[in-house]
């Protein structure tokens, strides 16, 4: 079944690239304006270390930063593939929708008033690359609709790769095309693009396979779930209308969902709206689903509110009045971004736009050449690496966060008993001596002497869940693993920060019960790459419920890495 589309008269192009001259201005000067912000940090550290995969994305964002900065070493850099990508995107959706009769006038009515598009238009973030090759497959899958010949079958192939390098989230633009569409099975064009996407995309599956599927965990198994709540649930929809565009984004939910399918494109955009939004619904379930989440679903969401606004021939008088209003007050916050007054300064997501630049410089001064730590996840010591133009800001992965990249990264083999400078968000007597303050906030540092962390160390076990009585003991065969490109033990002799192994239970983030394991830990020695087992017994706590498990090692003055899968222990 092919696509068809009804004969319209043909559109000067004019208006829309007016449009997108000043829109990528808009975009440019924000990107030059603004300091660098703590995720983009973090891919610009990716980009730093190239690799085919990381541990919480795909590589193609360290691409996108890498060509940038290569060009300008600074804030704009890491952000002219994502002002240019952007205006790439919005052309081609013009290119589609005008197919379909779509007014100028309206495109850059609706198109302009999704806050979603304003975010990744200077911001650069594993979402940007999605975004551009979401709109390409939607551009080259009509074209493939109308014409099944080999050229369009390789484009797809490669564009679908691309798709995944992206952001994982670009699976669901294939499933939910080939489920509006199953005739696609019969064509064997559709298996050749299966086979060429899987090829492409078979180096980042290696990557996975050869680093424990880092990725394939996390996002799977070690994010923690919420319990139940009315209120993450009800959040997501008001929060996706404002992503849609504070005034219209309820409208254009409206007109899209009301448009009938006309063809098979239309069919899939429709059911790649649909399915995305209904997918993170039902995520919010599980656990908080952050608003961006969904930008692949508003690219068929737009394009059909489009062509529904279309097909209605009506004035909307009211609708250009709104839409109006929704753009000026879109672009004054954006304004309003870049000058920088107190109150916006405030919100946690835009504090990180303010004042590190500074705060950055001050900690160099402090810590001189030497190597920093910071304890308070991966975001910080992004940033400070950014502003130094260095790798020498490592993240402490610490117990009750989480695991990051800096698990992954060498910087860690590089700090081993070498005296380095300690940033912390709390005041601890016994290591700071300093004070950093600027807007960003307060900080306080302090030197480390004879540093000895053991992030990397894998602590395994068979069990994923285990039940016992309360205060029962429960005795776990361990696997301990040595990644290091070096030999460690876990002697404490000769060593100036004892080492202990300590069994963790979490209620959700919050640490409830810590026991610490005897002395024989302390005489395991491995080698690069060596492993060997351990036996460990553990208290159950005595309040029955259900707990986060894991294992830790924990040297001074931090609180323990996660060095082992979450176990879900259950006290009943």
């Amino acid at each position: 079944m092919q696509a068809t589309t009804a004969t319209h008269p043909i559109q000067s192009n004019k208006p829309i690239w007016y449009f997108i001259l000043c829109w990528t201005l808009l975009n440019a000067i924000q990107a030059y304006t603004l300091e660098i912000h703590a995720d983009e940090a973090y891919y610009w550290l990716y980009s730093r270390f190239l690799d085919w995969g990381y541990f919480d994305h795909p590589p193609m964002v360290a691409l996108f930063i890498k060509a940038g900065y290569s060009l300008f070493h600074n804030e704009f850099g890491t952000r002219i593939l994502t002002i240019l990508s952007n205006s790439v995107c919005i052309y081609v959706m013009w290119l589609m929708v005008k197919q379909y009769g779509v007014k100028a006038k309206w495109f850059i009515l609706l198109v302009s008033g999704l806050f979603i598009f304003h975010i990744y238009g200077f911001t650069t973030t594993p979402d940007v690359p999605l975004f551009l090759f979401t709109v390409l497959f939607y551009y080259v899958y009509k074209k493939y609709l109308e014409d099944d010949n080999l050229k369009y079958a390789l484009l797809l192939a490669l564009i679908i790769a691309c798709l995944l390098y992206s952001k994982y989230h670009g699976v669901l633009l294939i499933v939910f095309t080939l489920a509006s569409n199953i005739a696609l099975l019969k064509r064997r064009s559709f298996w050749l693009i299966l086979l060429g996407a899987i090829v492409l995309f078979i180096p980042h599956i290696w990557w996975q396979v050869s680093h424990g599927y880092p990725s394939v965990k996390y996002h799977l198994f070690e994010r923690n779930g919420s319990d139940f709540s009315f209120a993450r649930v009800g959040d997501y929809i008001p929060t996706q209308l404002a992503m849609g565009g504070p005034l219209i984004g309820w409208f254009v939910f409206y007109a899209a969902f009301r448009n009938r399918i006309t063809d098979v494109f239309t069919g899939t955009l429709v059911v790649n709206a649909a399915g995305t939004f209904i997918f993170f619904l039902l995520n919010t379930i599980k656990g908080g689903v952050e608003a961006h989440w969904t930008l692949i679903g508003f690219v068929p969401l737009v394009m059909l509110a489009l062509t529904y606004i279309t097909k209605q021939n009506k004035p909307y008088k009211w609708l250009s009045i709104l839409a109006i209003a929704n753009i000026v007050f879109i672009v004054g916050l954006r304004i309003g971004i870049m000058f920088g007054p107190a109150i916006l300064k405030k919100p946690l997501q835009l504090r990180s736009y303010y004042g590190f630049k500074d705060w950055a410089h001050k900690i160099k001064e402090k810590a001189g050449d030497s190597y920093v730590v910071f304890s308070e996840g991966f975001q910080n010591p992004s940033k400070y690496d950014f502003y130094n133009n260095n790798t020498k800001g490592f993240s402490y992965d610490a117990r009750d966060y989480r695991r990051t990249q800096f698990s992954i990264w060498p910087i860690e083999d590089s700090l081993q008993r070498k005296r380095v400078y300690l940033v912390l968000n709390y005041y601890n007597k016994g290591v700071v001596k300093d004070t950093i303050q600027n807007e960003a906030g307060i900080w306080y540092g302090g030197w480390v002497d004879d540093l000895r962390t053991y992030q990397k160390i894998i602590i395994d076990t068979k069990p994923k869940t285990i039940t016992a009585k309360p205060g029962q003991k429960v005795e776990f065969d361990l696997s301990i693993t040595n990644p290091y490109p070096f030999a460690v033990n876990f002697t404490n002799v000769g060593y100036k920060h004892p080492v202990y192994f300590e069994t963790c239970f979490f209620e959700h983030t919050t640490q409830v019960n810590v026991q610490t394991a005897d002395s024989t830990f302390n005489k395991i020695a491995l080698q690069k790459s060596q492993s060997t087992g351990y036996k460990v017994t553990a208290t159950a706590p005595t309040e029955k419920g259900t707990y986060d498990l894991f294992f830790s090692l924990r040297t001074e003055p931090f609180t323990g890495s996660r060095n082992s899968p979450i176990i879900k222990f259950v006290v009943e």
